[in-house]
């Protein structure tokens, strides 16, 4: 069982690498991440973008070039289209979000004729904490592209945290469905649908782990709080997957932790394409952009 990224890194060392293909990578954090997966040994490195942008980018932080293959195209959406385009017809294994918007981004990804969507498929966003005051990863979801998820969102939300919970080497991953409480309270829809979701789980319609909620985050994550509020649960205190009621709560839970908590280290992508699809913010560190790159790399097939 993985326990830390720097075991994601080892792992993907022992396999063959990658290829990783970078929309609009015209920025020295898209290229910096590129350059330092090349050189963990992880991946192979496409840059879609203006090869004159990139030279300089290139220059000004003393990276080799030659270790990237370039595809020169100067306009921005151009780019990326090319870039889900090469993705698309099997010349990648990764995709990669550059400096170019999350709209942008997301609408190459989902066109109907050159995109990366199944039919039928829904899209959400899968993302890895390691916190120093959590004794292992965290998985989590979505924080990012469903706003405000029904039930069927919410179990395909689930069978990707599960999806990447088992790529960390978790045989049965345990999940905690979010909401306010842990009480079962009818009159609060996310309760409702935890409810659910725990029920179909036990059923075996959702496979390969131990669901439980209604959870509140404390329950989820601290054994003592367990102990206090005399819960019994596979899944309470020991959590290794989150599903969040709504975007709202899981990004206001992820960005608490990237401003007040000291030595994390986070990963984020896009699950429920044909291709893991890295999707950081355009301000995230060049850190959080590598992990994400190495949790692509680990889930993609």
């Amino acid at each position: 069982m993985i326990t830390t990224f720097e075991q994601i890194y080892e792992n993907l060392r022992s396999k063959p690498k990658k290829r990783l293909v970078t929309a609009w990578a015209v920025d020295d954090h898209s290229i910096n991440a590129a350059r330092l997966a090349v050189e963990a040994g992880i991946v192979e490195a496409t840059l879609v973008g203006d090869e004159k942008i990139i030279r300089q980018v290139c220059q000004d932080e003393k990276i080799n070039i030659s270790i990237f293959t370039i595809v020169n195209i100067e306009n921005e959406i151009e780019a990326v289209s090319a870039a889900v385009a090469l993705v698309s017809s099997g010349k990648g294994d990764i995709l990669m979000k550059g400096l170019c918007s999350t709209d942008k981004y997301m609408r190459a990804i989902l066109n109907k004729e050159t995109g990366l969507l199944p039919p039928k498929g829904i899209l959400s966003h899968v993302s890895v904490l390691s916190n120093p005051q959590y004794h292992k990863l965290l998985v989590m979801g979505d924080i990012a592209v469903i706003p405000a998820p029904d039930l069927s969102q919410k179990v395909a939300i689930t069978n990707y945290v599960v999806k990447a919970a088992h790529a960390l080497g978790i045989e049965k991953p345990k999940v905690a469905i979010i909401t306010a409480t842990e009480q079962m309270l009818p009159g609060m829809p996310a309760c409702v649908d935890a409810a659910i979701i725990s029920k179909m789980a036990e059923r075996g319609q959702i496979s390969g782990c131990f669901v439980d909620g209604p959870l509140a985050l404390d329950v989820a994550l601290s054994a003592e709080a367990v102990a206090v509020k005399k819960l019994k649960s596979q899944v309470a205190g020991d959590a290794d997957c989150l599903v969040f009621p709504n975007l709202e709560a899981a990004n206001v839970f992820y960005k608490t932790n990237t401003q007040l908590c000291k030595d994390i280290k986070m990963a984020a992508m896009v699950a429920g394409a044909k291709v893991p699809c890295v999707l950081s913010s355009r301000s995230d560190s060049i850190d959080t952009k590598l992990n994400s790159i190495a949790l692509a790399a680990l889930t993609a097939k």
